[in-house]
């Protein structure tokens, strides 16, 4: 029981909570136009931080290693697409068109930072590497993941504006600029009260998820949601995330031959979705009130990572474990001896 209670995130009780009380009191009237003006203000807000915490020095480092970085964009943004179309494809009649959408939009998100950095320390992996990949891939996904929804997504069930582009620039680029032009002076303060601001940048996030869901309240789009949909969709994310963990390490082990530190960078960058990026971009691009269905799959994707990642690190932590209690012994028996 412990056990399972370290593998569940307490972030997602939260996320549940903002989903209930968006069911019980949903804001609607002259409070939505107040929360999404609010909402907006915390997706710059988050941008921003993300601006102040990439480090050049550490990003430089990383992308030497040019065959790794490449081959987590590639999975990130051509494999991960390739996938969530064709279980869309497979699935159009097993799940509604909205949430069917939310499958996709899911596989085009970047991938994840901070979990992605700590699960390959925990796997003993390249660390400079994967905070290079995960930075890069937030970076690009700005541009490529509304790209990707309005060329995959032309005939889907749910309304895409493409104006946003524009609010895509001002809210989620402009901000990161400007982060990351601050960052000589403000850097350093920001790393000492990080964890105070990481409660701002969960915040901005539990906020969204609050305001797409009084959305989908006010207007009744879960009125058609029923436990079969729930079921059905949890299976399908398990199955799509072991999916992309078994090719990713195909793809590191057979055919790029890649070290088992870069191997681990491959796996946990390339097999991972961005809730932090991936909820403000989805936002962005479907303000409508089917968005709580639309993120729903995120939302839940988030937390089956979380939990199968969370194993995979600690095994790939024993066996570097393993590895170094079994040479140890031999760097001591070749070690010369000395009268």
């Amino acid at each position: 029981m412990k056990k399972m209670l370290k593998l569940f995130d307490p972030y997602i009780a939260l996320m549940l909570a903002m989903i209930a009380l968006a069911a019980a009191v949903p804001v609607h009237g002259r409070g939505t136009a107040i929360a999404a003006t609010t909402t907006d203000i915390a997706i710059a807000f988050l941008f921003f931080l993300y601006g102040t915490r990439l480090s050049p020095k550490a990003a430089v480092a990383g992308f030497i290693q040019w065959k790794l970085q490449i081959a987590v964009l590639l999975c990130t943004f051509a494999l991960f697409p390739l996938l969530g179309v064709g279980l869309g494809h497979l699935m159009a009649d097993l799940l509604q068109p909205a949430l069917l959408t939310g499958l996709v939009v899911l596989c085009l998100m970047p991938s994840t930072v901070q979990s992605s950095i700590a699960f390959t320390s925990v796997a003993r992996g390249n660390v400079a590497a994967a905070l290079c990949a995960a930075s890069l891939s937030n970076i690009l996904g700005v541009f490529i993941s509304p790209l990707l929804v309005g060329w995959l997504l032309q005939t889907g069930g749910v309304a895409l504006s493409f104006d946003v582009f524009g609010d895509i620039m001002l809210q989620l680029l402009a901000p990161f600029v400007a982060g990351q032009l601050f960052r000589p002076w403000i850097g350093a303060w920001i790393q000492r009260h990080k964890q105070i601001l990481g409660y701002a940048d969960r915040g901005s996030i539990l906020l969204i998820i609050y305001v797409a869901f009084s959305k989908g309240m006010v207007e009744n789009v879960w009125g058609g949601v029923g436990l079969s949909d729930l079921s059905a969709l949890i299976v399908l994310l398990t199955l799509l995330l072991a999916t992309i963990l078994i090719l990713t390490g195909f793809i590191g082990r057979r055919l790029l031959s890649l070290p088992v530190e870069d191997r681990i960078v491959l796996q946990f960058c390339g097999s991972k979705k961005s809730l932090a990026s991936g909820l403000p971009i989805a936002s962005l691009l479907f303000p409508g009130p089917q968005l709580s269905l639309v993120l729903l799959p995120l939302m839940l994707f988030h937390q089956i990572q979380l939990i199968a990642c969370a194993v995979l690190a600690r095994r790939y932590g024993a066996e570097a474990d393993q590895r170094a209690s079994q040479d140890a012994p031999a760097l001591a028996g070749s070690a010369p001896a000395t009268s």
